[in-house]
């Protein structure tokens, strides 16, 4: 594996502090401290800063307050990059709001697919712009969650992403779900696949146990994230491999399109 063509990638699997944006930011300050100069992507789960909360009046910020300038400010100083997201206020409107964050730019997505059954649509807004990044020489699709459900939302066109990640707070019991179509967005897409949830049991009493992974685009699971733990779990990906699969196998070139409204 050559140098330029690899992306340390780490996932960050851990409990999150109901509603405290103190804790779990100082949690997430200790992780990237660890981690810098050994990995160049951390990948955190949904809602990093608080849980899968609807207290979306009291505990949103604009993206120039505390928590994403803070974490831009460690992304500069550890030299590394971070991903997740956050509940986000923006003129007036509510989102659970991704955010991709390197130490000289940063971009955003807001979920598009809002979980109805946990009443998100009543607290937030739809994103309705799907995010690709480049980093390193990854192409990067950043989602969220229940968005995972829906592959035409996920679906990857003439190749446009490499790593297509998940961030959740999926409960566990619907882990069979979780796993199942995390390695079906992988196959269908012929990409590496990242989903990272978190562990625990949030302020609805809701239990989580994780299972963050890493699936290659032959749908084969290549992480040993531990389920039920507080864990982080650092892999290389390369783009070389992942290049050499599309051209011996490409069955990209016979995806139909979709036009998404």
């Amino acid at each position: 594996m050559k140098e330029g063509d690899k992306l340390r990638l780490s996932l960050i699997q851990y409990d999150i502090a109901w509603e405290n944006k103190r804790k779990n930011l100082e949690y997430i300050h200790q992780t990237l401290e660890k981690l810098s100069g050994t990995s160049d992507l951390v990948v955190l789960p949904e809602m990093c800063t608080t849980g899968f909360s609807m207290n979306s009046y009291n505990l949103a910020e604009k993206n120039e307050e505390n928590t994403i300038s803070t974490l831009k400010e460690w992304a500069k100083k550890f030299e590394i990059s971070i991903c997740g997201s956050f509940i986000a206020k923006d003129k007036g409107n509510y989102y659970n709001r991704g955010f991709f964050i390197t130490p000289d730019k940063e971009d955003y997505y807001d979920k598009r697919h809002l979980f109805r059954m946990g009443m998100e649509p009543q607290y937030f807004s739809a994103g309705s712009n799907r995010l690709v990044v480049k980093h390193k020489d990854f192409n990067i699709c950043l989602l969220i969650c229940y968005d995972l459900r829906f592959p035409v939302w996920a679906r990857n066109i003439d190749n446009e992403y490499d790593l297509l990640i998940y961030v959740a707070n999926w409960p566990a019991s619907r882990s069979k779900v979780w796993n199942a179509l995390l390695t079906a967005r992988a196959i269908e897409n012929m990409s590496y696949v990242c989903g990272v949830n978190r562990i625990g049991t949030d302020g609805y009493n809701i239990v989580y146990t994780g299972e963050s992974q890493v699936i290659d685009a032959k749908g084969d699971m290549i992480s040993n994230i531990e389920i039920d733990k507080e864990q982080i779990c650092t892999i290389s990906l390369s783009k070389n491999e992942l290049d050499t699969f599309r051209n011996k196998f490409p069955v990209w070139k016979d995806a139909d399109k979709f036009k998404i409204e």
